[in-house]
């Protein structure tokens, strides 16, 4: 177990931030979570990443603000670096537009996002289609999340400390103004999905900046219907594995990469991954999200193409 400074709760500036494209109810929804925080953000700041801003948004007792992030393919690295830039506060707190805040979400990582402690990865637990509709509570979310199969548990207390690297993903973090600053933020010539993540978790390591689990924290993640791997982002991801070997020397996402080559979509050309066809009816039916399936899972869709388990849908 790590021990952490504690910063000062009454004191600190909390800025909420999270990116969206779509998905309205789901925003709403995040927005709900924060107003029933014990201890409410300074302030939301939502990286816009399509023409339009939303409107109609719930009521809050602290100021929302939108700031567009545009391009054609999602830039979710810029997006990341422009809220945070935009934020007041020292305690940055970045949110999945899936993610519902636990009632303490922002308690908690008031207390641990001290400099010096460096990137916070709360808990995340997953919520089956359905459950996080309009009059949701806490209670009837709890009763039905569960924890992905292939995510490290969060520790008893406390934090503890992440030696991995690969381990980070944006999905629910928290990190100070101070140990942001001294991170470089993400990467920006990762457009589209995939790799940025796992640069930006490389990146902490090589600067020092430690990485942890947390106790709390938590999110419960909305559905919606998603591919793992995910068929549906086969260029950007080959691009950007390659833009990460150039930086580090190796390859990320291969996990991925091996599920695309087994599937007959990915293959070689000299040292080059190309894309050798589209995706089809088949492919997504083996990769989609279920509606009684609370996340998808690369790791079960490895496992039927090595042909060690059989998918009841067949």
């Amino acid at each position: 177990m790590t021990s952490f400074t504690p910063s000062a709760p009454n004191e600190t500036k909390v800025s909420a931030l999270t990116l969206a494209r779509g998905r309205e109810a789901h925003l709403r929804n995040v927005i709900l979570g924060l107003t029933r925080q014990t201890r409410q953000p300074d302030e939301l700041v939502i990286g816009v990443m399509q023409d339009t801003l939303y409107d109609n948004l719930p009521q809050t007792d602290f100021p929302i603000r939108q700031v567009q992030v545009t391009g054609r393919e999602l830039p979710l690295s810029r997006a990341r670096n422009t809220v945070a830039a935009e934020a007041t506060g020292e305690c940055l707190v970045f949110l999945d537009v899936d993610c519902i805040p636990a009632a303490e979400l922002i308690a908690d990582y008031t207390r641990y996002a001290a400099p010096g402690n460096g990137l916070i990865m709360g808990e995340v637990n997953y919520l089956p289609a359905g459950t996080a509709t309009e009059g949701w509570g806490y209670r009837d979310l709890e009763a039905v999340a569960v924890r992905h199969s292939d995510r490290q548990g969060p520790p008893a207390k406390g934090l503890k400390r992440c030696n991995d690297y690969r381990c980070f993903w944006s999905l629910n973090f928290a990190i100070h103004r101070a140990d942001w600053d001294r991170s470089g933020g993400f990467d920006e010539r990762f457009t589209g999905y995939g790799g940025e993540d796992t640069d930006f978790g490389r990146e902490l390591d090589e600067r020092g900046v430690a990485i942890h689990w947390a106790k709390g924290a938590k999110v419960f993640h909305q559905h919606h219907p998603h591919c793992m791997p995910p068929i549906h982002h086969i260029p950007s991801i080959l691009r950007n594995t390659e833009i990460f070997a150039e930086k580090w020397g190796h390859r990320t996402m291969n996990h991925w990469l091996t599920a695309f080559r087994l599937m007959g979509l990915v293959g070689t050309d000299g040292d080059a991954l190309v894309q050798l066809r589209e995706p089809d009816a088949d492919d997504f039916a083996l990769c989609e999200q279920q509606s009684d399936q609370p996340y998808a899972n690369t790791a079960r869709v490895l496992r039927y193409l090595r042909g060690e388990e059989r998918i009841a849908a067949e």
